[in-house]
């Protein structure tokens, strides 16, 4: 491996360790606590995303339904080809966008409007045009991507995750759910086998 490569690895590190610290200073309690509230009341959750953010919307869906709050990530293709029939009135749609204009996400912002579907926007330009149609924005903060070209998705994929990561821990907190709930839907596995092994 070149000198350079090796360089590159630790470089990767300090990038995305400095932003997950640099980004706790965009904390916004009141926004952070509708999101939270919101998440917590929908009977369902959408989320919606392109490109990498598109793949960390996936792993967010799947991390609602892991504390029981039924979600699924709708692709933006699909979207506009009858799959945002899954979303009814007082559901929460979840998309995220670092730049807030990405232009396949948009057509689904006036469907969730027309449905009374709620919307949380997680983006980094808070005056894009879905943070100015979201009930909630969410700030993201990327310092900068990892590659030396600084144009992949990577430090920005971390920060997405973290958001997400903070908002099911938030929620967990807030529904008062149970390891032993988890433990049903989650019995494969060394997690389930350690969570179920406490249960009994």
């Amino acid at each position: 491996m070149k000198k350079e490569s090796l360089q590159a690895i630790y470089e990767a590190y300090e990038i995305e360790e400095a932003c997950i610290r640099e980004m706790k200073a965009f904390i916004d309690d009141e926004a952070f606590g509708k999101a939270v509230d919101l998440l917590s009341k929908a009977p369902r959750i959408g989320t919606a995303g392109c490109g990498h953010s598109g793949i960390i919307c996936q792993h967010m869906a799947h991390l609602m339904c892991c504390i029981e709050r039924p979600a699924r990530f709708i692709s933006p293709a699909e979207a506009v080809h009858g799959a945002t029939g899954f979303l009814q009135a007082g559901d929460v749609m979840i998309f995220a966008s670092r730049g807030g204009k990405t232009k396949e996400l948009l057509p689904i912002v006036d469907i969730c409007k027309a449905k009374g579907v709620s919307i949380i926007t997680v983006t980094e330009n808070m005056e894009s045009p879905l943070a100015q149609a979201a009930d909630v924005v969410l700030k993201q903060y990327v310092n900068r991507e990892t590659d030396k070209w600084n144009a992949q998705g990577t430090t920005s994929t971390t920060a997405l995750c973290m958001i997400f990561h903070a908002l099911q821990a938030a929620v967990i907190e807030e529904t008062g759910y149970q390891a032993e709930q988890f433990a049903l839907i989650h019995p494969g596995g060394a997690v389930g086998e350690r969570l179920n092994h406490k249960a009994l």
